[in-house]
C-alpha cells in the first residue's frame, strides 16, 4: 500500500461525515425509507432520501449570510464525498420544493434510528449511578414574519411579538447529547410535550425538569411507563402528610399529592418523597419531588447533583441557538419551518453525539474543547473536502455558483419596519411548596381508597 494510499484512509477516517454513519446507518436509511410514500414524482428523481438529508444537515453546519449560499457549500460537500452516486438538484429552489415534499414521519424515524444507536453505541456510558438522567426544557424560536406564519402561528409571546415554534428538548445530561424534542406552535404546553415525548425514554431513566412541569397528569403517566423523576416545586403545589411537620428542619421524607380535582374524581393520592437542598446564602432553597422513595438508591447529594446538571438544557438552547444560529428560523412558510427546524435538531444530534463519542474513547476530546470548537473543525472539513475532492471543472462550477449565491439579493417590496423586541419580565425564583397536615376526612377517603385497591 503506497504513502499516498495511507493518508487518504486516515483522512477518511478521520472524516467527519464517514463518522456520522455509525449512527445513520444502513438499518436506520431503510427505517426512514419506509416512512416514506413509494409513489415518486419525475421532478423529485434529482433528490432522493439520503443527499436530501445530507445537505439538510450541511445547510446546519456550513456557514453562510443567506440560505443560497449555504445550499451551494452543502451540495458541493455532499458531491465531493459522493462523486460515483448521481449529482442532486443544482438549484435551491428544486431543493426547498422536494424537502416540501418529503414527509415529517421520514425526519421522525431517522432521529428515533439515530437515539437508538446512540443508546447500542454508548451503552453502560449513558448510566450514572444507576440512572440515565434525562433533563427536559422548552424554549421558543423565532420566525420570520411572513403571512402565513403569522396566521398559522399566532403570537405567542405578545401583541407585537414575532410568530414562533415552542420546543420541548430532552437532553442527556452526563454527556450534554440530545435525545429527543418535540415541536408545536409557540403557544404550544411543554407538559404537553413531554407526555408525548415520554415513550422515547430508555428504562432507568430519571427525568430532571424544572417548576414547570408540577401536574398530578404528568407524574402518573410517568409512574404508569416505570420512570423515575426529580422535579422542582413552587407554591402552586399543594402536599400532604400524615403526621405535622416543621418546615424550617424539614430536609426530606416522603408526603402525598393529591390537588382537589383528583380527590372530586376519586383518584388514589400519589406518594411522593420530598427534598430539600438548602442554599448556601440562605435565600432561595430547592424543593425537589420524587417518586424514588429509597434514599439509598436517591441520596439528597444526587439529587442536588442532577439538578444542577439541569442547565445543561439551557447549554443545549444555547449552542442550538447561537453556536448554530438558529436564534431565528429563516423558511417563510409552515411547511418549510417544520422541517428546518427537525433537520437543524438531527444536525445538532449528530454533533452532539460524534463529540462525546470522541470523548468516550479517548481520543482527541472534542467534548473538552466545546460545541463551538467543534463546529469549527466540522466547519474546516467541509472547506477542505470541496478543495481537495471536487474536479477542476467542479470547483468551477462551485464558485461561481456561490458568487451568484453572494450577489444575488432580494428585491426590497415594501418599507422597513422596526418592530419592538416582546418584553420580557425578570426571573424569580419559585416559592417553596406548601405543605399541609391531611385532614381526618382525607385520611378516612385515603384509608377508602388503599382497602378498595
Amino acid at each position: 500500500m503506497s504513502a499516498t494510499t495511507q493518508r487518504l484512509g486516515r483522512l477518511r477516517q478521520r472524516s467527519f461525515l464517514v463518522s456520522i454513519r455509525q449512527f445513520l446507518t444502513p438499518q436506520v436509511w431503510k427505517q426512514a425509507q419506509q416512512a416514506r410514500p413509494c409513489k415518486k414524482s419525475k421532478s423529485a428523481d434529482r433528490w432522493s432520501l439520503q443527499p436530501l438529508v445530507y445537505v439538510l444537515l450541511a445547510m446546519t453546519w456550513c456557514t453562510g449570510d443567506s440560505e443560497p449560499e449555504r445550499f451551494e457549500t452543502a451540495r458541493a460537500f455532499y458531491v465531493a464525498h459522493y462523486q460515483r452516486q448521481r449529482r442532486p438538484g443544482k438549484t435551491i429552489q428544486g431543493f426547498q420544493k422536494a424537502l416540501a415534499r418529503l414527509p415529517m414521519p421520514v425526519l421522525r424515524a431517522l432521529a428515533a434510528g439515530v437515539r437508538r444507536q446512540i443508546s447500542q453505541l454508548f451503552g453502560e456510558g449513558l448510566l450514572y449511578r444507576g440512572f440515565i438522567p434525562i433533563g427536559c426544557d422548552g424554549s421558543r424560536l423565532e420566525c420570520p414574519r411572513s403571512a402565513e406564519l403569522e396566521k398559522r402561528l399566532g403570537q405567542a409571546a405578545g401583541k407585537d411579538s414575532a410568530p414562533s415554534l415552542w420546543l420541548t428538548a430532552m437532553v442527556h445530561l452526563s454527556t450534554g447529547i440530545l435525545w429527543s424534542w418535540r415541536l408545536g406552535k409557540g403557544t404550544g404546553s411543554e407538559e404537553t410535550h413531554l407526555l408525548q415525548l415520554l415513550a422515547t425514554l430508555p428504562p432507568l431513566a430519571l427525568l430532571v425538569c424544572d417548576a414547570g412541569f408540577v401536574g398530578y397528569v404528568l407524574f402518573a403517566a410517568i409512574g404508569k411507563a416505570k420512570r423515575s423523576f426529580l422535579i422542582r416545586l413552587c407554591s402552586r403545589a399543594y402536599l400532604y402528610t400524615l403526621e405535622k411537620v416543621e418546615i424550617a428542619q424539614f430536609q426530606e421524607g416522603e408526603v402525598f399529592y393529591w390537588p382537589e380535582w383528583a380527590r372530586e374524581k376519586k383518584l388514589p393520592p400519589l406518594q411522593v418523597r420530598l427534598i430539600r437542598i438548602r442554599d448556601k446564602q440562605g435565600k432561595h432553597d430547592v424543593w425537589l419531588l420524587t417518586n424514588v422513595l429509597d434514599r439509598n438508591q436517591l441520596s439528597r447529594g444526587m439529587a442536588a447533583q442532577f439538578y444542577r446538571w439541569r442547565w445543561r438544557n439551557e447549554g443545549l438552547f444555547r449552542t442550538y441557538k447561537r453556536t448554530l444560529n438558529k436564534v431565528k428560523l429563516f423558511s417563510r412558510t409552515i411547511v418549510q419551518v417544520h422541517r428546518e427546524a427537525e433537520g437543524s435538531l438531527l444536525a445538532l444530534q449528530l454533533l452532539l453525539a460524534e463529540g462525546a463519542r470522541a470523548h468516550l474513547r479517548g481520543k482527541d476530546t472534542l467534548v473538552t474543547l466545546g460545541n463551538r470548537q467543534l463546529l469549527l473543525r466540522v466547519r474546516a472539513e467541509i472547506t477542505v473536502a470541496i478543495g481537495a475532492r471536487l474536479g477542476p471543472r467542479q470547483r468551477l462550477q462551485y464558485l461561481h455558483a456561490l458568487t451568484q449565491a453572494r450577489s444575488r439579493c432580494r428585491q426590497q417590496r415594501s418599507s422597513k419596519v422596526r418592530r419592538p423586541w416582546p418584553g420580557r419580565k425578570e426571573h424569580k425564583p419559585p416559592k417553596p411548596p406548601v405543605i399541609r397536615l391531611m385532614p381526618d376526612e382525607l385520611k378516612a377517603l385515603l384509608n377508602k381508597i388503599l382497602n378498595a385497591a
